[in-house]
């Protein structure tokens, strides 16, 4: 999964949504998020098929500016379109701002002595001493400036094919960051915004369980072996953990 084409070199905008649907429900589904935040979410307007509205969301980690970028990137990462609602409408960004405030998000749960080894194989687990505190706080403030620099504006202030140019710079390395490995900070935010979009709507994310709904997942439903072998669309909604039906 890489940042989105910018549209002058994808014609067919909902590609990326039928990508999900063609990489099954188990692949996206079955997150696993260790501490994750279980506090109810507010809910930010959106279109038909998201939650309703309770109140605005107010971020507890991310500054304004970084606000600002992370709701843009999520909503090019994965956007609305003519198969659903996308990462905006489906509280993305509040999913990873509750993140920021578990001890996932400090290293509580991790070993985080060194020796630290950037270049060791991805089979040796997570090389880098920053939190994914750290790497927001650190990636955004990069990212943010590459984009002015090059644009003379924030990121969530460019039009939709220069963000997914400067996503694109920025997953392949162009752009050099000074305090973070660029690939760094965009793996962990591609990351996060699938499990926002993929995880039990308990987490922030998946408002209105539209991530399930895309890929056809049942959720928890208590029995759902007889349609494993069908080749045919489940026919049920899904259900989350609340009990909640879509």
């Amino acid at each position: 999964m890489t940042a989105p084409n910018p549209p002058d070199s994808s014609p067919d905008s909902s590609s990326r949504r039928r990508l999900f649907k063609g990489l099954g429900a188990a692949t996206f589904a079955a997150v696993a998020l260790p501490a994750c935040d279980s506090r109810p979410a507010a809910a930010t307007p959106g279109k038909a098929g998201a939650a309703p509205e309770t109140q605005p969301y107010t971020p507890r980690f991310f500054t304004a500016d970084e606000w600002a970028f992370v709701r843009a990137a999520s909503g090019r990462l994965i956007p609305s379109d003519a198969l659903g609602p996308g990462a905006i409408e489906a509280g993305v960004p509040e999913f990873i701002d509750r993140q920021m405030d578990t001890p996932w998000a400090t290293g509580a749960l991790w070993y985080m002595q060194g020796p630290f080894q950037a270049d060791a194989p991805a089979t040796l687990g997570y090389q880098s001493q920053l939190t994914p505190q750290q790497i927001y706080r650190l990636g955004l403030a990069a990212a943010d400036g590459f984009v002015r620099k090059a644009h003379g504006k924030p990121f969530a202030q460019l039009a939709a094919d220069a963000q997914d140019a400067a996503l694109h710079a920025i997953e392949a390395g162009q752009a050099q960051f000074d305090t973070v490995p660029a690939g760094l900070f965009f793996s962990l935010l591609l990351q996060n915004v699938r499990e926002g979009f993929f995880a039990d709507p308990v987490h922030g994310g998946n408002r209105g369980l539209v991530g399930w709904k895309l890929i056809g997942f049942p959720g928890v439903r208590a029995d759902f072996m007889d349609w494993v072998e069908r080749d045919v669309p489940y026919p049920l909604p899904p259900v989350a953990l609340s009990g909640r039906r879509s």
